[in-house]
């Protein structure tokens, strides 16, 4: 906890500014000598450090913040696009005395099914220092140390975590500090990996702006701003932000794909596509397996430029494989953030209307990069749920896009150093299979799998056409 507090202040001299980019980082030599510690993990010519820190107002109080961050289950609805799992394994500390100390295990992942997540096993200590200021630090713990160091990504958390002093008027000041050592024995992708690490994919950065993004969609005014048939009331819209977020989880969920892999891919497709197929184990959904294919790709437009062909219904029948080549009709809107393209959607689409079904779609967008995540639901569930009806039991097999800066400088970019932006775009597909009993054909698998790839490297052909990247 001292180290913590000592890397909170910011003319400490184990930070340094980057030349290239203005971010700050952790100087290895006056880190070492100020925080001496034998009892670090061991040394590995593969092994990185990652450092950073970031600040920005959140919209919540400190004590709300805190809450969230004790919570598993609302740690994970927190920053769905960073944590895949997490759970409390012992209470060390009760929480008296304004000290809460648990240790924990999570999963993060980076949005890319070509890149493997990392877990870890820490203590969480959050502590109140004063009225209206608290500090919640990480650090690993070797409990299973033997499972890590066999792993396919071992990673150690440095004292980590953020102070947050509270500003009054529902707001708080969130100073976030992430430090950090990787050792990631497949290369296999260092290309993506690089990319996408070269944007603090796991940096201070964007934990700070994911909670700032996800405390706005929590707090912002209900209010549909679209027409709708369907009456979305009160009951109605708080039921549509509920489904859409499980539908986002669920969708973050099925990208970390490297570890349970069933099919190899040809090399007609570059290797960059996965392919997995699992028992479905929600219990309140259809009984099945599920097929699921992924890949990420490089783009040379800015993520921006993406996410706004994307998300305009009037471009919409040049990619959607549910619009055919005809328009789309969006039938409600209901508004998650103060940036345009931070909101949720029933959209009607020309496939699905001849099914009765409509389309739920989720998109956001913010500093760090976009996602577009929807799903196909039917037509009385859609009803049921604008009608406050109950959602947990809704079935939702969530496709998407997530597009992300590549995090490449500016100068390393383009002929001759000019800046060229570029973005990389992963692209998921998924579809249930239905069986009579618990187990599955190899017939059944590869049908599916030719399917769901099928409808995966389409949707990617037509992006690439509409966006003139073929090449």
């Amino acid at each position: 906890m001292n180290e913590m507090c000592g890397l909170l202040h910011l003319n400490n001299p184990c930070w340094v500014k980057s030349s290239t980019d203005e971010r700050w980082f952790i100087h290895r030599e006056n880190y070492d000598k100020t925080f001496p510690n034998s009892n670090r993990p061991y040394k590995s010519p593969t092994a990185r450090i990652e450092s950073s820190r970031d600040c920005g107002v959140v919209p919540m109080t400190a004590i709300e913040l805190i809450q969230i961050f004790l919570d598993p289950i609302k740690w994970m609805n927190m920053f769905p696009t960073i944590v895949t799992e997490a759970r409390i394994l012992d209470f060390l500390d009760s929480g008296n005395m304004g000290i809460s100390i648990q240790l924990m295990y999570e999963k993060l992942h980076i949005l890319s099914p070509l890149v493997e997540s990392r877990d870890f096993f820490f203590i969480r200590c959050c502590k109140q220092l004063n009225h209206t200021t608290w500090i919640m630090m990480d650090v690993s713990y070797d409990l299973f140390k033997e499972i890590q160091t066999c792993a396919p990504s071992y990673a150690w958390k440095f004292p980590s975590g953020c102070l947050i002093p509270d500003m009054g008027d529902r707001k708080s000041l969130v100073a976030w500090i992430e430090h950090a050592q990787v050792d990631e024995k497949n290369q296999v992708n260092h290309i993506f990996r690089d990319l996408l690490y070269g944007h603090q994919t796991y940096g201070a950065k964007r934990w700070i702006v994911t909670l700032q993004t996800m405390s706005e969609r929590n707090n912002f005014p209900m209010d549909a701003t679209c027409p709708t048939r369907h009456g979305l009331k009160k009951e109605g819209l708080q039921n549509v932000k509920q489904i859409s977020q499980r539908m986002v989880k669920s969708f973050c969920e099925i990208l970390s794909m490297t570890e349970k892999l069933d099919f190899s891919t040809s090399s007609e497709l570059n290797n960059t596509y996965r392919v997995s197929i699992r028992e479905n184990e929600e219990t309140t959904q259809s009984k099945g397996f599920i097929a699921t294919a992924a890949t990420s790709l490089w783009f040379p437009l800015a993520f921006k430029t993406v996410f706004n062909f994307l998300k305009d219904d009037k471009t919409r029948y040049q990619w959607d494989v549910f619009a055919k080549g005809n328009n789309v009709t969006e039938l409600a809107r209901v508004l998650t953030g103060t940036l345009p393209g931070n909101n949720i959607t029933i959209i009607q689409s020309y496939m699905l209307k001849e099914n009765n079904m409509l389309l739920l779609e989720e998109s956001s967008i913010d500093e760090m990069g976009a996602f577009l995540i929807y799903a196909p639901i039917d037509l009385p569930i859609v009803t049921s749920i604008a009608n406050g009806g109950d959602v947990t039991k809704v079935d939702i097999f969530p496709l998407g896009i997530i597009i992300s800066p590549d995090g490449r400088l500016a100068s390393e970019r383009g002929n001759n150093g000019s800046a060229k932006d570029g973005s990389i775009l992963t692209v998921a597909f998924q579809q249930l299979i239905c069986t009579n009993n618990n187990s599955i054909s190899q017939e059944q698998r590869m049908e599916a799998v030719t399917s769901v790839l099928n409808l995966l490297s389409s949707t990617v052909l037509q992006i690439k056409a509409a966006l003139g990247c073929l090449d």
